[in-house]
């Protein structure tokens, strides 16, 4: 066992990393995937930054957070990934990296295909049939027959590599945001790259809870946020493109603000919370004194594995999320095996036992129930979870 290991399963030392958020009275939430919380000092220190911003106005924008401090956190997201400010910019969400890596991209020809997968967020869905549409490409979907396996899920796309010879891009979610199914990137991205496919990967749920290096996974475009597992404030985010193929995205919407040469010019336009802003850099030194993603990783997958483990032996119980180490993470999906509506039985999980969950749908699996531990959480908050399961199940 490793350390990170050993240390998740120590809930002293836990209870001291919860006691350092403040946590609204009411139920218990079992719903932190959709953004998380910030540490009481973070959110000090974010008021504090509204306050001065409030204060200086453009005086200390202008000659301060435009010319130095922007470009040291630039530098500072970069080492977070292993890689160099220059292949960095600021966003305000992984969505908006997302969307300004698809629509400009700008290598696609007539006759090209793109590629999506059923575990695509929405957002990017959306974004990849516009391209699609207006690029008079064509756009193909797949879905992965459940149940998954790391082989299946390889096995899927370099069928459709061989299936569609014309791809030449594709979307890859790293962790999906219905199941928590973390796919295997590097397995994927080396096949694609074999085809000559380029891939856009989407880390939104990935950057703070999975240890990774970007060169290692073979990724030259990719978009991330800061307020899931980070902890950062909402409204934080960054796109990635090596250097190298900087010239493949086009500036959006032909922003001249920046040389042609000058990742920001990929970036969307338009004026960022400065405040929060100000706030990451506290936000990556608790990262780090927490111990980075590995550690905070290894607690959130033995909080998922202290729920599933029980659920697996439950007949009336559907665990989608296989257990396989490398393609789970703390989000994990179940259903109700008898039960067509998922979301009565959310209704009933919050009304009878206070647990916060979240129904998903969209992919072959059909629809589910998300449950998505913090840092926040406590082992006792899954063993309530689980006393609720096998009644309800039962």
């Amino acid at each position: 066992m490793s350390r990170n290991e050993e240390q998740a399963r120590d809930e002293h030392f836990w209870q001291g990393v919860a006691a350092r958020y403040d946590v609204e009275p009411g139920p218990i939430n079992l719903e932190n995937g959709y953004f998380g919380r910030m540490t009481r000092s973070v959110v000090a220190a974010y008021q504090g930054h509204i306050e001065f911003i409030n204060r200086s106005n453009s005086v200390h924008v202008r000659q301060r957070f435009d010319s130095l401090e922007s470009l040291e956190i630039r530098a500072q997201l970069a080492d977070l990934l292993g890689t160099y400010p220059e292949s960095v910019a600021l966003t305000r969400c992984a969505s908006d990296s997302l969307h300004a890596l698809i629509r400009n991209y700008n290598a696609l020809r007539p006759g090209d295909q793109l590629l999506v997968s059923d575990q695509e967020y929405p957002s990017v869905l959306g974004a990849m049939r516009w391209l699609a549409r207006n690029r008079g490409v064509e756009l193909i979907e797949i879905s992965h027959p459940f149940p998954v396996s790391f082989d299946s899920l390889v096995t899927t796309y370099q069928e459709a590599f061989e299936r569609y010879p014309r791809l030449k891009l594709m979307a890859l979610t790293y962790v999906t945001h219905r199941s928590g199914l973390v796919m295997p990137v590097q397995a994927i991205a080396s096949a694609a790259r074999e085809h000559g496919i380029d891939v856009i990967l989407d880390g939104a749920h990935a950057l703070g809870q999975i240890d990774f290096n970007l060169e290692a996974l073979g990724i030259l475009f990719a978009g991330f946020n800061l307020q899931k597992w980070m902890g950062a404030p909402l409204s934080l985010g960054f796109l990635y493109i090596d250097p190298k193929r900087l010239a493949d995205i086009d500036p959006d919407m032909g922003e001249e603000r920046y040389p042609l040469d000058d990742i920001r010019a990929r970036a969307p336009y338009g004026t960022p919370n400065i405040p929060a802003w100000m706030t990451l850099p506290l936000v990556i030194e608790e990262h780090r004194a927490l111990g980075g993603s590995a550690a905070k990783g290894a607690r959130l997958n033995y909080l998922r594995d202290l729920w599933v483990s029980e659920a697996r032996r439950m007949p009336g119980i559907e665990v989608l999320t296989p257990d396989d180490p490398r393609l789970y993470c703390g989000i994990t999906s179940l259903r109700f095996r008898h039960e067509p509506d998922q979301q009565r039985m959310v209704d009933r999980l919050l009304a009878d036992y206070n647990l916060f969950t979240v129904t998903r749908d969209g992919t072959a699996h059909g629809n589910c129930i998300r449950v998505t531990p913090g840092l926040a959480n406590s082992a006792q908050d899954l063993k309530v979870l689980v006393r609720a399961l096998g009644e309800l199940s039962g």
